[in-house]
């Protein structure tokens, strides 16, 4: 099969009829019909039951289906690369950061950046950690700014600075606070957990089997910025990542550093064939400054 033969297919599988595919490929009826026969012909076996209600998805078909799909996804992504290529020449700048560093640390550093660069333009995105690999291959950003590159990536990082995991509470919560606060502090308060977020969530829930802690977890958050907008609430305390914590300060939250600390690293993330130029290189400066301010 040519990939215009599995295209064919797979939009007739997806849409369930030749006028539906005809319609999602933006092709007459007549060439979809004649695609799918000349694959047929080529296969040696029939895809479709030609009924009165319609084309019925023979049982080859289903299990030529999932083989079809994987191609089918690259090629778009191929196609979605070719895209982003295209729109990314010149002075465009595709940064991609974790949310929590896009809540306040990537903007203060494209603001200062652009006041020397005012000719560049920006494409700013989140990332999660599990969907970071997919965004630098398909090109939709050139650098990814986070905290751990997925295990076993082919990718390359350049260490920008260090975060920590502090407490985020509402003052009346802890009125005598310390500048530092010991996980034991937070026994029988009410705690929103963050196990399941990504490699800090995972450092601080190490710490917590280390001490053989358990705190009085109240909510369990899938997000830092969940987290900090529940503690705003007054639904508990939080530990979050500093950057996060940050961000949210307002009237009425603060934030203390854990004892003993609790730091990762901010790493900038490229696959390793196309390192950053000179313009992203001079950003990822300007971005470590803004990490490591006091």
């Amino acid at each position: 099969m040519k990939l215009r033969h599995i295209e064919i297919f797979h939009a007739v599988y997806v849409n369930g009829s030749v006028s539906a595919a005809a319609r999602a490929l933006n092709v007459s009826q007549p060439s979809v019909s004649k695609m799918l026969r000349h694959a047929e012909s080529l296969l040696g076996f029939q895809l479709f039951e030609r009924t009165s209600g319609g084309l019925v998805p023979t049982q080859d078909a289903h299990s030529l289906f999932t083989e079809v799909s994987e191609i089918n996804d690259r090629v778009h992504a191929l196609r979605e690369a070719g895209r982003n290529l295209k729109r990314g020449a010149g002075g465009m700048l595709r940064i991609s950061a974790l949310p929590s560093l896009a809540l306040d640390a990537i903007p203060t550093a494209v603001a200062q950046f652009m006041h020397a660069h005012q000719e560049v333009r920006f494409d700013l995105q989140t990332v999660h950690h599990d969907d970071l690999l997919r965004k630098l291959y398909e090109r939709e950003t050139d650098v990814a700014v986070a905290y751990q590159a997925p295990p076993a990536a082919p990718l390359a990082q350049r260490r920008l600075g260090k975060g920590e995991l502090v407490v985020l509470f509402r003052e009346g919560d802890l009125p005598d606070a310390p500048a530092r606060i010991a996980l034991e502090r937070l026994r029988g308060k009410r705690f929103i957990s963050l196990a399941s977020s990504g490699p800090v969530g995972q450092l601080f829930t190490q710490e917590l089997q280390r001490m053989e802690l358990e705190l009085d977890e109240v909510v369990s958050a899938r997000t830092f910025y969940i987290a900090a907008a529940l503690v705003r609430q007054g639904v508990g305390m939080a530990v979050v990542d500093s950057f996060t914590a940050q961000a949210a300060l307002g009237p009425g939250l603060a934030m203390r550093p854990l004892q003993p600390p609790l730091s990762f690293d901010v790493h900038a993330m490229f696959l390793i064939n196309r390192p950053p130029g000179a313009l992203a290189t001079s950003f990822l400066k300007t971005l470590a400054r803004v990490i490591d301010a006091p």
